[in-house]
């Protein structure tokens, strides 16, 4: 079966986010400091979890994600790490089907093209997956090509985000930067935040 082109990178984006969270100490305080000053680790790896793992299955599926999962703590089971890597299997796989990317998912009564719902996953993936590796210390492994499609997806979006304050204002960066300390710094993330 021929997958849709951006398949790939969203394969790509959930396995090095399933890395991420295979670094993440056990040991980690869940009310430590975290680049998204709204959330401490706990906060924002909840919100991770659940949105590009749960989410991002269920947009496939065209399912609305059940109640129980959006008040679930997951980092209260010693086993999130693995869990939700192969939740994020079952979600790439979801998207295998190129008759998935056709039409539109439901946001909450506004229809949204599924490409357009998958790159913005593809955010959520990478994004906070370096929001999290950078809060407790480890890296997120992205090459310069999905370096490149974040910029892209992050440059198409960013005027509405932040209009809903998903993005801070853009950060000013030095000459020469790479294209995912550009794709940082252009979602209003500095590239060298430190805990």
């Amino acid at each position: 079966m021929n997958v849709h082109p951006m398949h790939p990178f969203l394969a790509r984006a959930a396995s090095a986010a399933a890395g991420v969270a295979a670094a993440v100490p056990a040991d980690h305080p869940p009310t430590a400091p975290t680049p998204c000053a709204d959330f401490d680790t706990r906060a924002l790896v909840n919100h991770w979890v659940l949105y590009t793992s749960h989410g991002l299955e269920h947009r496939a599926l065209r399912t609305e994600l059940p109640p129980e999962l959006s008040a679930r703590d997951f980092t209260a089971d010693a086993e999130w790490r693995p869990a939700y890597a192969a939740q994020l299997e079952r979600a790439v796989a979801a998207w295998s089907d190129p008759a998935v990317w056709e039409g539109d998912v439901d946001l909450g009564g506004s229809p949204v093209p599924a490409v357009g719902i998958a790159r913005m996953l593809i955010l959520e993936l990478l994004l906070h997956g370096w929001d999290v590796a950078r809060a407790v210390g480890v890296e997120i492994p992205v090459d310069e090509e999905l370096a490149a499609v974040v910029l892209e997806i992050v440059a198409e979006n960013a005027e509405l985000y932040r209009q809903y304050e998903g993005f801070a204002e853009p950060v000013a960066l030095p000459e020469g930067a790479s294209v995912w300390d550009r794709a940082l710094a252009a979602s209003g993330r500095d590239p060298h935040w430190k805990a």
